[in-house]
């Protein structure tokens, strides 16, 4: 398998004597011209020679026998060659040697090799290295137990001199390969391990220790679709590594060497935080991975001098995070100030990168050896936010501290120190950097391990909650700002990104629009001062950075804070700044960055829309928000170079214009739609150096900028619909110009478009929404809006068979057609979606007949559609056909639709009556009793709505129908599915549909809920569930079906009546009982249908019923009930239901009809004469009802008089006044 890079000792090229530096080309005139091969350097070989070579010596390998006089000096020789080759695919791709060649080749020699050789060994081990290193081989598992066990023996047998190379081959055959070992695992890493004798902080060998620090992390290391290692070798490493980080540099070791043992232990700690959950013990172990990690992100920072904790604790005080005082415990750990290293020992010396010494001017922030922007940025305009402003008008006096920025970057003199001691210090500085990278890497591992909900408590530790004056501490932002590495900085910005993403609920608490007491500061105003001060910084950060990669994670950065921050509970005035920042930002050279700030864009019109600083932003013109001056305006637009004057140039520079587009003059347009349209439509004015020249040809933006540009305008449309419907117009124009265009991905995201334009439409027109109706589109202009549309490409898209997921979305851009408009289009126009619907619900393509499926759901709901027999008849038939489809998804939409299609029959039986019933087919209503009935018995996400469907078609059959033999055996096990469904184990939602779609069929007069042989089950179904589920809303639907029937014999004998009284009234008494807090909200919705389902039963009772009626109102229980219906009579509690649950909310009578609804119930109940036997016990158990209902009223009304004595010496009181 191929491993990480290592040191290798390999002969240099000049001593190889089988191949020439260069092959001899023979002079002629029909010799091919000469061609440079690259600025890399020259090919030494042509394709075949690396290949040819090693073929050569394998074969003289596997020549040798063990007991040859020369196999020595043959295995020398050889050994020699074969590292002297750079198989390297980068330096050659044509190299292609097998691996299975490469693992007979190794296997041979390692037994050839005796371990009494040591030098022998170690130029095979190097060998190992070299050939799985550079040809990334993948060893079969006779090759990886044959290596293991040559290594393993050496390291047993050979001396300690050669344990070094020894490991570096152990670390190549096992990377990635850590499961597979497991038979030598307890002898790397058992108790008296030899990777844990070596990787020990008191080893004094430092090549030794790294190298046995990268074996242990090869071994942690997991490649994807493998079994992770072993918990217990993982927490063994674990240790270890963390045992590294916290050691301290030992005495008299080179500062350099040790950076190379501490990237070890954090590649080492990645490995093991990757792919997987925390499972490293509890919060001690967390935090001092966290104090590790925290210490090592400023490693080598100039000016840092703090007192590291070696434990992090959540929400820890801000005096621990100071800087260095004398009552805080120190970690061992020496200074980390960069400063001139010793001389590095002469076996150990680099070589120089070769690069020359810069000036100051010449420096960027790249200038650690890692990455060289190669813009020319004035050192002026990049310290002087580096080096300790704040900027935007604070003064550099907050920043009191030494200067983080590098005393090396600051300084522009050649003469300060000799070559020598230049390439030593810019070597420790590239490794203090790749230390604070790894250490980045590992947080970020951990961030996206740990639960969310755990790692809030350490937010303080990474991001500051006050600017306040002096030393600020040192956290993310810190990196952010004035690390000199533009790929730590990148590093930082992604670990942040990961912290805020996902934590729109922890930041929900924030909260600064009040004034905070000044007794303390609550939890919910610091965390909106964090947010403040994350905005700031992000934005000084915007300012000053100069690498386009790391601009790019910046924006990127702030479009999670903006998605994730609840702007609505925070003072204004925190997203203009920024609106106003980013809009320079569109001039960018660099395409990444232009699609980043789409992004943020696309964040600020999503984020809690509609938001009142976001529609003011919106409204405003093009030209009346000046953009900042950022340091990167003198290289930022590729618009405007060439061809304008140095006067044009500097006032365009400074000016926010954008790209000119015909309607940015129009004060009423919002600027960012302008922007969006024109990105997506106008032809570009230049082209960057970075995307070529297409020889004068006019050329659209690139595609990843259209693309961002179209989401852009559909979160917009999504958001704010009221700002641009009054560009409906063009808006239609540029998604059907996508949908005309050949890149599927640009016809894809102009449906989209489409289908928000149309939603957003059908929500202003939602009664709920309470748009007023001048603030909504015309219908004439929808209307004219989908005609044009329908008569352009959308036509094409939805036959277009190449592009399934197009013709989805086509679909879903159908069904967003608003239904008033629909009625008004052309009847040719009508025709057409509906037969290209039904059409594509036959498509092979489970997405595109699950998106058809689900429109013709949308359209049975149409008032133009629903009353069309035939249309219903088609559309149920497709539905039916659909149900049986062996897509999961195919189904849950078809059982959706079928929902919405008997919604559509009770709508219709309401309001056409009768006539609708009786023209629609018999047997297709049978059809669909069975097809719901066995969808019942399906998966939740079918079985949901294939209950509601069946509670209709029960509510909706006649008695006629009812009657007929064909229909009585489906009959009863549609009821007996519902009864199921409400007994069963299913999520809840599928069970309160269940309840509701019982207590939809009690509504159907015809049904025999009497005498039929399944009306028990569903009673004493309903009654289980009112009194023993877990979920409140259960039991609402339950006690609200129970309360459905409106004849007294609906309900059977009198033990069958005085159970569901019993059930309702303990349900009553248990209705606070529950230990799910999200459940307690919903309570007082409970006792409101409960107490509504009570008195439906005393007013349904007879004579019969009242022995057992008093019992139960005359004792404890009666005393709670009274309790309970007195609140209800007097409507003291809100029930507090499901948005959009009409059940849940309870009936809509005031206090006063309700209280007339019990007077009735009493007037009745007095002239009630008691039959059959038993009536003197009836008679006097129908008084102890009366008294019971009596005290009930009298309570109210004294109640209600009080109240209104209290409202007159209220009014009197005031008079006085």
């Amino acid at each position: 398998m191929a491993a990480q890079t290592g040191l290798a000792a390999a002969p240099a090229f000049e001593n190889r004597s089988d191949v020439s530096a260069f092959p001899q080309v023979p002079l002629s005139a029909e010799a091919a011209p000469f061609t440079p091969l690259g600025t890399d350097g020259w090919q030494l070989s042509s394709q075949s020679d690396a290949e040819r070579h090693f073929s050569r010596c394998a074969t003289k390998l596997r020549a040798l026998r063990a007991e040859s006089s020369q196999l020595r000096e043959e295995l020398n020789l050889l050994f020699d060659q074969l590292l002297s080759e750079n198989y390297n695919t980068s330096f050659d791709p044509n190299i292609n040697i097998r691996p299975e060649d490469v693992c007979s080749l190794l296997k041979h020699t390692s037994f050839l090799v005796p371990l009494s050789q040591e030098h022998l060994v170690i130029k095979l081990c190097q060998l190992v290295h070299h050939l799985l290193n550079q040809l990334k081989v993948i060893m079969d598992e006779m090759t990886l137990d044959v290596l293991l066990n040559y290594t393993a023996r050496a390291l047993k047998v050979c001396s300690t001199w050669t344990h070094s190379g020894i490991l570096l081959a152990l670390s190549t055959i096992v990377y990635g390969n850590g499961p597979q070992c497991h038979q030598h695992l307890n002898d790397l890493l058992g108790e008296d391990g030899v990777l844990l004798l070596y990787s020990s902080p008191s080893q004094p060998d430092m090549e030794l220790r790294r190298v046995a620090l990268t074996c242990m992390a090869n071994i942690c290391l997991r490649i994807p679709g493998q079994p992770p290692l072993d918990d217990q070798y993982r927490s063994v490493c674990f240790s270890a590594f963390l045992k590294t980080l916290h050691s301290p540099k030992p005495a008299n070791t080179d500062q350099l060497f040790y950076c190379m043992v501490i990237q070890a232990a954090l590649k080492g700690l990645q490995c093991c935080l990757s792919g997987g959950k925390w499972k490293f013990g509890g919060g001690e172990e967390l935090g001092s991975v966290l104090a590790a990690l925290k210490r090592l992100m400023f490693q080598g920072a100039p000016g840092v001098n703090v007192e590291w904790l070696a434990v992090l604790y959540p929400a820890p005080l801000p005096q621990y995070e100071g800087l260095k005082t004398t009552e805080t415990p120190k970690l061992a750990e020496p200074p980390t100030d960069v400063a001139v290293p010793g001389k590095v020992s002469g076996n150990k010396k680099r070589k120089s990168r070769g690069k020359g010494k810069k000036t100051g001017k010449e420096e960027s922030r790249g200038d650690d050896g890692e990455e060289d922007d190669g813009e020319v940025v004035p050192l002026s305009q990049k310290t002087g936010v580096r080096e300790g402003g704040r900027g935007e008008g604070e003064s550099s006096s907050k920043m009191s501290a030494p200067s983080f920025y590098p005393a090396w970057k600051q300084n522009t003199s050649d003469s300060e120190f000799s070559d020598p001691e230049g390439t030593a210090q810019g070597k420790l500085r590239l490794n203090h950097g790749r230390v604070r990278q790894g250490a980045l890497h590992c947080l970020l591992a951990v961030v996206k391990g740990v639960e969310k909900r755990t790692l809030y408590g350490y937010w303080s530790s990474f991001i500051p909650d006050a600017p306040i004056g002096g030393t600020p501490p040192l956290t993310l932002l810190t990196i952010i700002l004035k690390d000199p590495s533009p790929k730590v900085r990148a590093c930082a910005l992604q670990v942040l990104s990961a912290m805020l993403d996902g934590s729109r609920q922890f930041l929900a608490v924030a909260e600064d629009t009040a004034s905070p007491r000044t007794s303390y500061t609550p939890f919910s105003f610091s965390l909106a001062t964090a947010i403040r001060e994350l905005h700031r910084t992000l934005s000084l950060a915007l300012l000053a950075e100069t690498s386009p990669q790391t601009l790019t994670q910046v924006i990127k950065c702030l479009a999670y804070l903006v998605a994730n921050a609840p702007y609505q509970r925070l003072r204004p005035g925190l997203l203009s700044p920024l609106w106003k920042q980013m809009r320079p930002y569109m001039r960018h050279r660099d395409v990444n960055v232009r699609v980043s700030v789409l992004t943020l864009y696309g964040a600020l019109v999503t984020t809690q829309a509609p938001l009142p600083e976001v529609q003011l932003l919106l409204r405003q013109p093009e030209s009346s928000g000046g953009g900042s001056f950022t340091p990167q305006d003198s290289a930022l637009s590729w618009r405007q170079r060439d061809g304008s004057t140095p006067t044009q140039r500097s006032s365009q520079t400074h000016s926010p214009h954008l790209l000119r587009t015909p309607g940015e003059d129009d004060n009423a347009s919002p600027w960012l739609m302008q922007l969006c349209l024109s990105l997506v439509t106008q032809p570009r004015e230049d082209q960057s150096d970075s995307e070529g020249g297409t020889g004068g040809a006019v050329a659209l933006e690139p595609s990843p900028v259209r693309l961002e540009a179209l989401q852009v305008l559909s979160h917009l449309v999504r958001g704010y619909i009221c700002l641009v419907q009054a560009f409906l117009c063009e808006i239609g124009q540029v998604s059907t110009r996508c949908l005309g265009e050949t890149d599927p991905s640009i016809q894809l995201h102009g449906a989209k478009l489409l289908e928000e334009l149309g939603t957003g439409i059908i929500q202003q027109y939602r009664a709920e929404n309470n748009v007023p109706e001048s603030s909504r589109v015309p219908v004439s202009q929808v209307v004219q809006f989908w005609s044009e549309v329908l008569s352009g490409p959308l036509n094409t898209a939805l036959q277009n068979d190449q592009h399934p997921t197009l013709q989805t979305s086509a679909c879903d851009t159908l069904s967003s057609i608003l239904p008033q408009a629909f009625a008004q289009l052309p009847e040719k126009t009508q025709l057409m979606c509906i037969t290209v619907l039904l059409g594509l619900t036959y498509s092979e393509n489970y997405l595109v007949k699950t998106a058809a499926v689900r429109a013709l759901g949308v359209y049975i709901l149409f008032p133009c559609l629903r009353e069309d027999v035939m249309f219903v008849a088609d559309t149920a038939n497709t539905i039916l056909a659909a149900l049986d489809d062996r897509s999961l998804n195919v189904r849950a939409k078809a059982a959706w639709s079928l929902g919405n299609l008997t919604d559509t029959l009770i709508v219709n039986m309401e309001s056409v009556g009768v006539d609708f019933q009786e023209e629609l087919s018999d047997m297709l209503l049978l059809k669909m009793l069975q097809a719901a009935t066995r969808a019942s018995a399906d998966k939740d996400k079918v079985k949901c709505n294939a209950v509601r469907a069946l509670g209709n078609l029960l509510h909706f059959l006649r008695q006629s129908q009812m009657t007929r033999s064909v229909f009585q055996r489906p009959l009863e096990d549609a009821v007996l599915a519902l009864v199921k469904t409400v007994q069963s184990v299913a999520t809840m939602k599928v069970r309160w549909n269940a309840c509701y779609a019982l207590g939809n069929a009690f509504r159907n007069p015809a049904l025999p809920l009497d005498s039929a042989p399944w009306s028990p089950d569903a009673f004493s179904a309903l009654c289980n569930v009112v009194t023993s589920c877990k979920n409140f809303k259960v039991r609402i639907k339950s006690a609200a079906a129970l309360a459905v029937p409106t004849q007294r014999s609906c309900y059977g004998d009198t033990e069958r009546f005085i159970c569901v009284w019993r059930s309702l009234a303990k349900a009553l008494e248990n209705s606070e009982d529950t230990n799910d807090f999200l459940e307690y909200r919903y309570s007082a919705s409970l006792r409101h249908t409960l107490s509504q389902a009570l008195l439906h039963l005393l007013r349904l009772s007879q004579s019969e019923d009242m022995p057992t009626l008093a019992a139960s109102l005359s004792g404890e229980e009666g005393r709670g009930i009274k309790e309970r219906l007195i609140v209800y009579l007097r409507a003291e509690e809100r029930g507090e239901g499901t948005e959009g649950d009409k059940d849940t909310v309870g009936d809509s009578f005031n206090p006063q009809q309700r209280i007339t609804g019990v007077h009735q119930t009493l007037i009745r109940l007095k002239e009630l004469k008691a039959e059959g036997e038993g009536q003197r016990q009836q008679e006097s158990s129908k008084e102890v009802v009366i008294g019971f209902l009596d005290d009930l009223l009298k309570t109210c009304e004294e109640s209600q008089e009080l109240k209104s004595n209290i409202s007159s010496c209220s009014v009197e009181f005031q008079k006085t006044l």
